[in-house]
């Protein structure tokens, strides 16, 4: 007789998901190989999958909601793949980006680290794994995170009514070197080319504003199509969303007087020319 081990669910997000598809599977009265067959994976990849030896893919998490016939669905495997993708990030933060996705207009104010929707590639995947080498995430969500960067960044440039991104930067940010002086280089460029879009602003809040800077940790700003208003804002430990106008009309008329203590847009281009030509 064959031994199945029993699963908990209750163990982690992936035996939960685990657990799920062996009853999905068990219910149609598929082998492991029959699954594995129909998405283009081995029965002995299913078992690991389910008895939660391997981590769930996007990829494999498509081919099983086309195999069960949950593909768009709110029970769909992809959906739940997703959520376990977010398990690395900060209380909030997914919820914030799905709205980010949607929004007429984004401001946003960073300390230290440039913010993922400017990030390069390369930038990226150093912050990842760097939080990989610490144990503070696994490789797989270190993949995730660079993933996630890159489609956050395909709303900037989608064709019908992409958002106007309105970005400061604390000084740290781009003397902040990270990944050595190549990836350091193509994200300074990068930064100058975000700043020739044309609907984008870039200012960089320089040290000199001193005690006059209103924040001292990053701050999300999103503007809706219909006009809502909601802040998302970090600590090391926790995010937080928030929709209610009368905490998040401060923080827009503060993030208004940062802008106006700012560098202007063509100061702060050529503050990022001195720094990729090694002047201070």
């Amino acid at each position: 007789m064959v031994n199945i081990k029993e699963l908990n669910p209750d163990a982690s997000p992936e035996a939960a998901y685990g657990a799920r598809l062996r009853r999905a599977r068990e219910a149609r009265d598929w082998k492991q190989d029959d699954l594995g067959g129909r998405i283009g994976y081995t029965g002995r990849h299913v078992s690991g999958v389910e008895n939660g030896r391997k981590p769930p893919t996007r990829r494999f998490s498509i081919g099983v909601d086309a195999a069960l016939g949950l593909e768009g669905t709110t029970d769909s495997f992809e959906r739940e793949w997703r959520d376990i993708r977010h398990g690395s990030l900060l209380e909030g933060f997914p919820e914030y980006v799905g709205y980010e996705g949607r929004a007429a207009e984004i401001r946003l104010y960073e300390v230290g680290v440039l913010p993922g929707l400017l990030q390069t590639p390369e930038y990226a995947t150093v912050l990842a794994e760097s939080a990989v080498r610490r144990r503070a995430i696994t490789s797989e969500q270190a993949h995730e995170r660079a993933s996630l960067v890159a489609e956050r960044q395909a709303a900037l440039v989608r064709k019908s009514a992409p958002p106007l991104v309105l970005v400061v930067l604390d000084e740290s940010c781009i003397r902040r070197p990270v990944g050595g002086s190549a990836v350091m280089d193509a994200q300074l460029a990068r930064l100058v080319e975000f700043a020739e879009l044309p609907n984008t602003v870039l200012q960089i809040a320089p040290f000199s504003m001193a005690e006059h800077r209103p924040f001292d940790l990053p701050l999300y700003i999103l503007t809706l199509s219909d006009r809502q208003l909601m802040s998302y804002a970090e600590s090391a430990q926790q995010g937080h969303l928030d929709r209610e106008n009368t905490s998040v009309v401060p923080l827009l008329t503060a993030y208004h007087q940062l802008q106006a203590g700012a560098l202007s847009q063509a100061a702060s281009v050529a503050m990022i020319e001195q720094l990729r030509k090694g002047t201070p």
